[in-house]
């Protein structure tokens, strides 16, 4: 990762804690974290240094972290630069330098592993991300396709993994076209130049974007990757049911489990569900619910409720008696927090009813829940 000194806040000493925090001993042990301090600022440097010093020394010790600089001097112009498209001097200045800071930190870590993998300096991070990229490629080569980048995280440049064999030329691309576009559009480009002409994202993501200001000019910057999850989430246990005719094996169940799996319907109508009833009452205080694949399959009506009194149906399937809704899907998602402070009382059933009939099918990728303890209820 590169990192320049902020107007507001500093988030590099907090994502280094979060990779470490998250790695197991193991796992630290196959890999090298590299930090290009890559601001002018000789003050901002030295008091970094020391920062990273006094809280990293054994991980720098054991070769685990390194931390370089870029002289200003091996720099090309920086000012006076093409306004491609019409951005202010100084917004083109920003991009410009951080595709060749980039550059630079492609350029070192070239050969010290197999695989390189590009982040910020404000992220956090999955639990054993390490352990889940190592699968992932695993399964990507044994598909025998041609990849040249992974994606980890749908935002910017978070979480691109590259094979170091590319690194070179990649060091040269940026270098050469720095001041023509922004990196993430470049390493697009790049991308379909290696012949990989869809992007591979990778769910859940592995890496949250932390900061709340921007390294250019301090301004605010709220994004988020909705698909990141900090460790293998677990909902309560449960029944899942739903009316929906199921595609080949992608059962209703998929969308409530861990992992990568999902529930896929064929055209939903208006009255079809998809319920989950917990095994033990639950006070629930959040639900998320991702619908759709990209742009497909998105379920595009349907209200989100709790249940209470289980009941087995004349389907021979467990349901609840009464139901109150909690709010709609909105673009295929939905998402509450502290439900807790208006539904004060355990739940037995979360039901996702359809409100409206669609052409296309539906996928349910995602449905969790939080919970807190309560007489009993179960605690996630």
């Amino acid at each position: 990762m590169s990192s320049v000194k902020r107007r507001k806040g500093s988030y590099l000493i907090p994502t280094l804690q979060s990779l470490f925090s998250q790695s197991s001993p193991e796992e630290r042990s196959s890999m090298v974290f590299i930090v290009l301090l890559a601001d002018f600022d000789v003050s901002w440097r030295v008091a970094t240094v020391i920062e990273i010093k006094t809280k990293f020394a054994l991980e720098l010790e054991q070769g685990q972290l390194v931390v370089l600089h870029v002289p200003q001097d091996q720099y090309p112009p920086l000012t006076g630069l093409k306004r491609n498209y019409n951005d202010a001097p100084e917004r083109v200045s920003f991009r410009s330098k951080q595709n060749l800071d980039y550059s630079f930190l492609i350029h070192y870590s070239a050969h010290l592993g197999q695989y390189y993998l590009q982040l910020e300096d404000d992220v956090s991070s999955a639990k054993n991300f390490f352990t889940t990229i190592k699968r992932h490629i695993e399964e990507q080569e044994a598909k025998k396709s041609t990849w040249a980048m992974l994606e980890f995280s749908s935002l910017g440049y978070i979480g691109k993994l590259y094979k170091s064999t590319n690194l070179p030329l990649l060091a040269r691309f940026l270098f050469l076209f720095y001041q023509e576009m922004p990196c993430d559009w470049l390493m697009n480009h790049f991308r379909e130049l290696l012949t990989q002409k869809e992007q591979i994202i990778l769910k859940p993501s592995l890496f949250q974007h932390m900061g709340t200001f921007s390294s250019f000019q301090g301004t605010y910057n709220k994004l988020k990757d909705w698909d990141f999850e900090e460790s293998f989430y677990t909902n309560p246990s449960a029944d899942v049911y739903s009316d929906m005719s199921t595609y080949q094996k992608h059962y209703p169940k998929l969308a409530w489990d861990a992992g990568e799996g999902f529930f896929w319907g064929r055209y939903p109508e208006k009255g079809n569900y998809l319920t989950v009833v917990f095994t033990d009452p639950t006070l629930v205080t959040g639900i998320v619910v991702e619908t759709g694949s990209g742009a497909k399959d998105v379920l595009q009506s349907a209200v989100v409720q709790l249940g209470q009194d289980v009941l087995t149906t004349d389907k021979e399937e467990k349901s609840c008696k009464e139901f109150q809704s909690v709010g709609t899907l909105e673009n295929g998602r939905f998402q509450v927090h502290e439900l807790d402070r208006k539904y004060s009382s355990a739940s037995s059933c979360l039901r996702i009813q359809v409100t409206a009939g669609q052409k296309d099918w539906v996928i349910i990728r995602k449905i969790r829940i939080t919970t807190k303890l309560s007489t009993n209820t179960h605690q996630a």
